[in-house]
């Protein structure tokens, strides 16, 4: 296939890149460089089947050639970013979304939206199944991303209905892994890098929410599967394994072998405004569907992201 992704030199979307031109596709990456780098694609750009274009998704979108695959993955996920570019992710979640479906169509192409557990908001059933429509306020300071990401998703589904379009839709929980980036504002890298510092991992409050983590190779393997599935409907992609912020930041200190402590802090600005208390996904319909579920687990995905932490640091 010649597929396009959108936020290809991000983080998950570098990951998607390298998975998709190992099988033998032609990739066309596409990034504006707000939040993605050059360096996470560097090893791909003397590759033949591999190329890139420096563009903002919420302008109309131009790719010479035929495409088989459009998958978006353009957007601010980071509460660092969307609460620092509110507008910019409304717009990205809204137009970008709008001009790669309307690529899609033109180009007869198939489409995957790269949607988030964000939608499901501060959940109030837990596990969180597809079929849960979520507790979203769309006033608050995260609803710039939350309801980005809702809007997307109804409007990949108007396309499908109205138009015939092959969409698919992933719901991706916490991700975690190399090319992340060292201020990227979430949990795993703000404790990687505090540990190889030797300095205090800061828990916000008592360190009693939780979150499920997923190493991105498991990710970019489901989003694959999802890909060539017949689902149109959205699907769960994360790690069901849940566990308190408070377990992770042990697992950090103890993989990396730092002498840190932790601290507990109640922070003074928006960034756990509606911050979700739990978060686990119901993976039934990704295993039923795709035949899929993570196979990395904790310790082993934070011994390599930590590796590659190393060296940044």
């Amino acid at each position: 296939m010649r597929v396009l992704i959108t936020g290809g030199a991000g983080f998950i979307g570098s990951h998607l890149c390298d998975l998709l031109v190992a099988q033998g596709h032609r990739v066309v990456a596409m990034d504006n460089l707000i939040t993605g780098h050059l360096r996470n694609i560097a090893h791909l750009q003397d590759c033949p089947s591999f190329s890139f274009v420096h563009h903002d998704v919420t302008r109309p979108i131009h790719i010479e050639g035929p495409l088989d695959a459009i998958l978006h993955l353009a957007s601010l996920p980071s509460p660092v970013d969307y609460l620092e570019k509110p507008i910019q992710t409304l717009k990205v979640g809204a137009l970008g979304t709008h001009n790669a479906l309307g690529l899609a169509k033109a180009m007869g192409a198939r489409f995957l939206l790269a949607s988030t557990s964000e939608v499901y908001g501060d959940p109030l059933v837990h596990p969180q199944p597809e079929s849960y429509w979520g507790n979203v306020n769309p006033v608050g300071p995260r609803g710039v991303y939350d309801e980005s990401k809702r809007f997307a998703e109804a409007l990949t589904m108007a396309y499908h209905r109205a138009h015939g379009l092959q969409t698919r839709i992933a719901r991706i929980f916490n991700t975690y892994g190399p090319r992340m980036r060292l201020k990227d504002g979430r949990v795993v890298p703000n404790f990687v890098r505090q540990a190889l510092r030797g300095e205090p991992l800061t828990v916000y409050d008592d360190g009693s929410r939780t979150r499920s983590f997923c190493h991105v190779s498991d990710l970019v393997e489901g989003l694959h599967r999802l890909l060539l599935s017949d689902e149109p409907l959205p699907v769960n992609l994360g790690n069901p394994q849940e566990m308190t912020i408070l377990e992770l930041a042990r697992a950090v200190i103890g993989a990396s072998g730092s002498a840190s402590q932790i601290t507990f802090i109640v922070p003074g600005d928006e960034r756990t405004v509606d911050d979700p208390h739990s978060r686990q996904p119901d993976i039934t319909r990704a295993r039923t569907i795709l035949g899929w579920e993570p196979r990395v687990g904790l310790e082993e995905g934070l011994a390599k992201t930590i590796s590659w932490f190393r060296n940044q640091v």
